[in-house]
């Protein structure tokens, strides 16, 4: 999907933005074209135990499902944020999925994601404009796996950032154009102002240090640390390939699976790169949503929680409500990129589909992300359709 809308002062860009999307494994098994099962987990050895799972917990789960399954309700909230939009829009998920047939399970590592690359239909049933990579599981099965991912992505017409065959092309930002449709510009750069979603990764995610990409070998963009040095080394990139009127996103994959902490050291990294010109930072790998933060007039997601993923059924964290799960819509100003605005859809995860969530639990993640996210000085009010609205004190976004 290329975006498209009017542009000037008065005008929007609408970004809907998601968290982890784990199209493997599980999911994967109930599509129509089911991958190998064979999972090196120490507990479980074949992924269609997660759909028994799945099963148990809240129904069976019908095989094959149709590629829009996974997404459920989702995919038409999209369509409708998209009919809102008053002018460009542009969708950014995390897609943490190798997307290849290989076996070669990286060693170290106790949880692989893979999909096979037949069903990448389901993928392209929510038309995101860009998949970040820059994240622990899609190096799950080698830099072979890493090349059929990107072949594989290419091939169905899928824009990606943060992975690459060399480091050049891990750190190249991903490219919407902004455009009016009725244009017809003669070259390239008469196609106007664009959006630029750099991706990048962290250790703290589970990053093994040696899936860096370098310019002699394949991998992600890895920056060792949330340190002043690797931020002025991104806003220096950023910088590089910015042209006037270009809006930035940067998409960062750091941080421990559970908890709403928010490390100081991730803080002053999402400040620095705000100050750097940053628009929007869209974290994640939390496997919950954590706080958000309106700094500078500019939005950071400190951590986006999982969208699909194979997960109903596993216990342990019950406390976070990991089921529930939140698609983040942001509207930004087009000239200046500062946020106007911030609608967050919430949904519930059910036999490997989601479902719009409802007030009851709009409520729960209302308490959840005000009282975490007071430090941030922001807070969040609940509409009578269970969507949440971003609030600046009393001052709605």
């Amino acid at each position: 999907m290329e975006a498209n809308g009017g542009r000037g002062t008065d005008r929007e860009v609408t970004v809907c933005l998601a968290g982890d999307v784990m199209l493997g494994r599980g999911i994967d098994q109930v599509l129509r074209y089911p991958g190998d099962p064979r999972l090196a987990e120490p507990w479980v050895t074949d992924a269609r135990m997660y759909v028994e799972m799945a099963g148990t917990a809240h129904g069976p789960v019908p095989q094959p499902v149709a590629y829009e399954w996974p997404w459920g309700d989702l995919l038409e909230e999209l369509g409708a944020e998209e009919l809102r939009a008053a002018g460009p829009s542009a969708r950014v998920l995390n897609l943490e999925t190798s997307v290849t047939r290989s076996d070669d399970f990286a060693p170290d590592k106790s949880v692989h994601y893979r999909m096979n690359p037949a069903n990448l239909q389901c993928l392209a049933a929510a038309r995101p404009d860009v998949c970040v990579l820059a994240n622990n599981h899609v190096l799950d099965f080698g830099r072979e796996g890493l090349a059929e991912t990107l072949e594989s992505l290419g091939a169905a017409g899928l824009r990606t950032a943060g992975a690459g065959r060399d480091e050049a092309e891990a750190w190249r930002p991903a490219e919407v154009v902004l455009h009016l449709p009725e244009c017809s510009p003669r070259t390239t750069s008469d196609l106007g102002p664009r959006l630029l979603v750099f991706s990048v990764g962290l250790p703290s995610s589970g990053i093994p240090l040696d899936w860096e990409a370098t310019p002699e070998r394949s991998g992600i963009a890895l920056a060792s640390a949330p340190s002043p040095a690797a931020a002025a080394d991104l806003v220096a990139r950023m910088r590089t390939a910015r042209r006037p009127g270009d809006l930035v996103i940067v998409s960062i994959h750091w941080g421990s699976n559970w908890g709403y902490r928010v490390p100081p050291d991730h803080i002053r990294f999402a400040h620095d790169l705000v100050d750097g010109g940053a628009d929007l930072v869209h974290g994640h790998s939390s496997h919950h949503p954590r706080p958000l933060e309106v700094y500078r007039g500019r939005l950071i997601l400190y951590g986006c929680g999982d969208l699909v993923d194979d997960y109903e059924g596993i216990t342990g964290h019950e406390q976070y409500r990991d089921d529930l799960r939140l698609l983040y819509t942001a509207r930004l100003d087009q000239a200046t990129g500062t946020l106007r605005g911030l609608r967050l859809t919430p949904f519930q995860a059910r036999r490997l589909s989601l479902h719009r969530a409802g007030l009851r639990d709009a409520h729960w993640l209302h308490d959840a992300l005000t009282r975490h996210g007071a430090p941030f000085s922001t807070s969040l009010t609940v509409g009578s359709d269970a969507t949440l609205t971003l609030a600046q004190g009393k001052q709605e976004v």
